[in-house]
């Protein structure tokens, strides 16, 4: 009698990409986008990333579809393409942009937990600390029982904070009026903005699409875990179905809101805007479910980006680009030894919030960095291998992934790419480890790749400590 195959169903990986995704910046955006440009513009902008990420998705799932074989994730295809080295360079980062994203959702759950407990209110003393390193460990333990066990609970978490963005966007359809949302489509007012200056449309989307990225982090997730997956081709259908569902709950709650309030107001609304907004609708219980909604939200992201990066080390471990360790399984198929190393790394920084005002910012946009370095190593492997195959659609697909991640590196700024190199200087040392323990001397274009990657590192520590570039 046959068995169905264990594993995560499309369902559960639609419900992990969009958790993933839809995390403590959905919360914010409205004011973040406000800020920055008009309607007008910032649908231009959405259209944009629209494009590119609708890119990034199709070459997944061709790739996904044509080389099944390559099932390590999205640093699979760099690997392909230029070795172990370029499958460990990719794969790093992916794990990097992951736990520094959740340093990120562990300083804005604390936040949230300070609307309702003044002791927590900043997300950023002792108590916020301590109470976000129990989070991390708890999350750790749930993922270490079992990666698919996780991803039901996922499930639910994702039907739950769902529900109050739900809730916003009605009210804001029942609030809309279309005079309010023409008055300044295009950003002639210049009072809209801060400091009262003009500012052209290419700026307005420029500042968009900076803003734009960060929600779109976790897009690629269904791939990362495809090999969990009960059929190859539930990650590339759950990928399509979560960028459609994600790219219309983005733009809605983006947008709707100015058919109620002018952009200067909404500009000035504090954080969450989400809740900030709706309290000035409908009263302050509109505050209240908003909260409640980020803190569920936080923590679905949070569980999404703990398994995430675990998987990540475990299939480079798998594929013999870091040691061994990293990717041995328990009893229940979760990789403990990776788990743990994170966990740690997440714990020690954590407390650097003590330090510094700009811890939040800081991760944010590090996280963002690596993972677009990540995303234009796929497009780079979709324009090779499409060229070869003379597939010239899906080679227009890749040419138009690629480009839009490398021009996303430039609008996101050459600092925080510079300050990326930093942290995978000392993956390096795990790579030689690796090659070590599986017989494979470094090779030349190696040895290059890593003294490329110190020199760059030198050059941002020695910025840094010039004051040249400001962490944060």
């Amino acid at each position: 009698m046959a068995t169905e195959k264990k594993g995560i169903g499309k369902g559960e990986l639609v419900a992990l990409i969009v958790s993933s995704s839809i995390g403590t910046g959905a919360f914010g955006i409205m004011s973040d986008l406000a800020g920055a440009s008009a309607p007008g513009p910032m649908l231009l902008a959405w259209l944009f990333v629209g494009i590119g990420i609708f890119a990034l998705v199709m070459s997944l799932n061709n790739l996904g579809a044509k080389r099944p074989e390559l099932d390590a994730g999205i640093f699979s295809y760099p690997g392909e393409q230029f070795g172990p080295m370029g499958e460990f360079v990719s794969g790093w980062l992916y794990w990097l942009s992951a736990w520094l994203g959740n340093i990120a959702f562990a300083t804005m759950l604390m936040s949230s937990f300070g609307t309702f407990f003044p002791m927590f209110k900043g997300g950023q003393n002792i108590a916020s600390i301590l109470v976000a390193i129990v989070f991390v460990w708890l999350l750790t333990m749930l993922v270490n029982n079992g990666v698919e066990s996780a991803t039901f609970i996922n499930t639910i978490v994702t039907v739950c904070k769902l529900i109050p963005i739900f809730i916003f966007a009605v009210f804001m359809v029942i609030s809309f009026k279309a005079g309010v949302f023409t008055a300044d489509f295009w950003g002639n007012v210049a009072s809209n903005f801060p400091g009262n200056q003009h500012v052209s449309i290419f700026n307005q989307m420029k500042g968009s699409v900076i803003v734009m990225l960060w929600v779109f982090v976790g897009i690629e997730g269904a791939s990362v875990l495809g090999n969990r997956a009960k059929k190859k081709s539930d990650a590339r259908k759950a990928t399509t179905i979560a960028l459609v569902a994600l790219l219309a709950i983005y733009v809605l709650i983006s947008l709707l809101p100015f058919g109620v309030f002018s952009q200067a107001k909404l500009a000035s609304m504090g954080q969450p805007a989400m809740g900030e907004i709706l309290k000035a609708v409908v009263g302050p219980w509109g505050s209240i479910l908003i909260n409640v909604g980020l803190i569920i939200s936080t923590l679905g992201s949070w569980l999404s980006w703990t398994m995430l990066p675990a998987e990540t080390t475990m299939l480079m471990a798998r594929d013999k680009t870091l040691p061994q360790y990293w990717g041995k399984l328990n009893k229940k198929g979760a990789p403990t030894t990776s788990l743990i190393i994170t966990g740690v790394l997440q714990t020690v920084f954590l407390f650097s919030l003590l330090f510094t005002e700009y811890a939040y910012k800081f991760a944010y946009s590090l996280s963002t960095a690596a993972i677009l370095i990540s995303w234009f190593l796929v497009g780079s492997y979709q324009v090779q291998y499409s060229y070869k195959r003379k597939e010239w659609g899906q080679f227009v697909i890749g040419l138009i992934a690629a480009g839009f991640q490398l021009l996303a590196m430039v609008l996101s700024g050459w600092r925080q790419m510079l300050m990326v190199s930093i942290l995978v200087v000392p993956g390096f040392i795990f790579y030689y480890l690796s090659g070590k323990e599986n017989d494979r001397p470094l090779t030349r274009n190696e040895k290059l790749v890593i003294a490329a990657f110190v020199l760059i590192a030198i050059v941002a520590i020695v910025l840094i400590c010039t004051g040249v570039v400001a962490i944060g």
